[in-house]
């Protein structure tokens, strides 16, 4: 045994893995890192994982190394890969230097930081593919970054994401701490069972991801679902405003009977009136506000037939 802790000792000091910290140095490297990630590049990722359902989708994140606690990911780009249901692999190695060659023309002159890939449905780990993918990007650059989106279980206001980087072996079967994290922001998240299960803080740690926007980009979201004026013109199916004005007037016609039987009890008891209706919805708030939406949409109807009839 104490052969082999003097090979790997002199693995790590000849200048083996570089996330290993040398055997005669107590010091542990410190790996409190943040990734900040931009919403474009938020964006482009849920979009190409959506895209990819049921299969796995793969791609390169552009950005820089800010400094040693700070990785900020600006974009990314999707690649040539051979995916399936529960595994992704690159198949164009050449195709990277192209596209990197490509967007420096565009103004992207950003390096190559890590890369991402979904896992439709079932939460965000690493594989034994990808683990053996990462390795390939730290053997480049010690700080690449693997992020992990899930497009199914990502819902509105939620993004199921994680980051992970890989623990070095050599440290771990010497028996050493893999690494120091001196603050608290890695340890706001909880892992999940899953990924526990599939080697987490055994084969590789989770980093701590934060999003930031630029103003440019702020526009962008906000303009996102903003209505144009042109949108008041648009002209409805008559067909499908005849079915929506029924349904409307079907719901009044509950609402009013509902209402109508609040009257008639409002004189009986007003304590256990007050008690009946609590948690109950307000039928008499409930059919002024259907009124006043039926009555707008059939008004904006009809001006938008009659413009639609002038000016076509």
């Amino acid at each position: 045994m104490e052969r082999l802790q003097q090979l790997f000792a002199g693995a790590a000091g000849s200048g083996g893995m570089a996330a290993a910290a040398p055997i005669d140095d107590p010091t542990i490297p410190d790996t409190a890192e943040t990734i900040q990630i931009s919403s474009l590049a938020l964006l482009k990722m849920l979009k190409h994982g959506r895209a990819g359902i049921p299969m796995e989708v793969m791609g390169l994140m552009l950005g820089e190394f800010v400094d040693e606690y700070t990785v900020r990911v600006v974009d990314v780009f999707a690649m040539p890969q051979n995916g399936t249901g529960v595994s992704v692999e690159a198949v164009d190695p050449v195709f990277q230097t192209k596209m990197l060659d490509m967007l420096k023309q565009t103004g992207r002159p950003e390096a190559v930081v890590g890369w991402y890939h979904s896992h439709p449905g079932f939460g965000c780990w690493l594989s034994n593919v990808d683990m053996n993918t990462q390795q390939s990007f730290e053997s480049l650059n010690p700080r690449a970054v693997a992020v992990v989106v899930d497009p199914v279980q990502s819902v509105k206001g939620k993004v199921v994401i994680d980051a992970f980087r890989l623990i070095n072996p050599q440290v771990a079967l010497l028996g050493q701490e893999p690494r120091q994290v001196t603050s608290n922001i890695g340890h706001l998240k909880k892992p999940t069972i899953q990924a526990l299960i599939h080697g987490l803080n055994r084969h590789y740690y989770s980093l701590a991801i934060d999003y930031r926007k630029n103003e440019l980009e702020q526009k962008m979201l906000l303009n996102l679902h903003k209505k144009k004026w042109t949108d008041g013109l648009a002209l409805v199916k008559f067909d499908q405003h005849s079915h929506e004005n029924e349904e409307a007037m079907r719901q009044m016609a509950d609402l009013a009977k509902q209402y109508h039987k609040l009257v008639q009890d409002e004189d009986a008891n007003p304590d256990k009136r007050a008690l009946q209706t609590v948690g109950k919805l307000d039928a008499k708030k409930h059919l002024a506000t259907s009124v006043e939406t039926l009555m707008s949409a059939n008004v904006l109807q009809t001006l938008t037939t009659m413009l639609n009839t002038v000016i076509f």
